[in-house]
């Protein structure tokens, strides 16, 4: 009569094939993590180095309705589906000016890109009023729409500004996704890829407001940065 099976002997393959599959687990879930951490990262970057004055996409841009320098009336609404670089600005912020030629090369880089938009908002008196200036600072007919807002009922009641310049990101749906407080140099790969991104729909996790950084993907965003 052969002995007794010993229960530890079949206890053994159990014991290996829970391992099997515990390790497993481990490695996908290691996997997935360093997938999410590096898609978080291309995501992110361009709009974390350029360290925006706000990041978000939990608000949509107030409606504008304001005529351009042939007198054309030009409204967010009739620009959706596009993704819109929203620059305010006046003839007599000389930061403004000095940023513009960038501002025009931008949108000149962007001119093949149909769903990419570049306005700017005047809270001058309207055409004839900017065009000297314009001239003198482009050289050249703007490459951008050029919008008026004289009584800053738009720029500064509907968006809050009261500083210039002042740069806005909008995506395809209308909604904010950055600001910008300041001159910037515009006319960068960074800013085009940022834009780009946009183009695509892709979400960074990060929300920036008042200098605080928040959102699941902060830590890659302070990492990147060292802020």
């Amino acid at each position: 009569m052969p002995p007794p099976a010993d229960p530890s002997a079949r206890l053994v393959p159990v014991l290996a094939q829970i391992a099997f599959v515990v390790v497993a687990a481990l490695v996908v879930y290691g996997f997935v993590g360093v997938t999410k951490e590096g898609e978080a990262r291309r995501v992110c970057s361009a709009p974390c180095f350029l360290h925006p004055d706000y990041m978000a996409a939990d608000r949509r841009a107030p409606e504008l309705a304001l005529k351009d320098l042939r007198g054309a009336t030009v409204t967010l609404e009739s620009l959706r589906g596009k993704v819109v670089l929203l620059n305010f600005w006046t003839k007599t912020c000389g930061p403004c000016l000095e940023e513009m030629p960038g501002l025009a090369e931008l949108a000149k880089i962007l001119r093949d890109r149909s769903d990419v938009v570049v306005v700017t908002v005047s809270i001058d008196d309207g055409p004839d009023d900017v065009k000297p200036t314009l001239q003198t600072v482009l050289r050249e007919d703007p490459p951008f729409a050029v919008l008026f807002d004289p009584d800053s009922q738009v720029v500064g009641g509907e968006f809050g500004t009261h500083l210039f310049p002042e740069t806005w990101f909008i995506d395809k749906r209308g909604v904010i996704r950055a600001r910008f407080d300041g001159a910037r140099e515009w006319n960068t790969p960074l800013v085009v890829d940022y834009v780009d991104s946009l183009r695509r729909g892709d979400y960074c996790a990060v929300k920036i407001d008042d200098h605080a950084v928040s959102g699941k993907a902060a830590h890659v965003c302070q990492e990147m940065t060292r802020s």
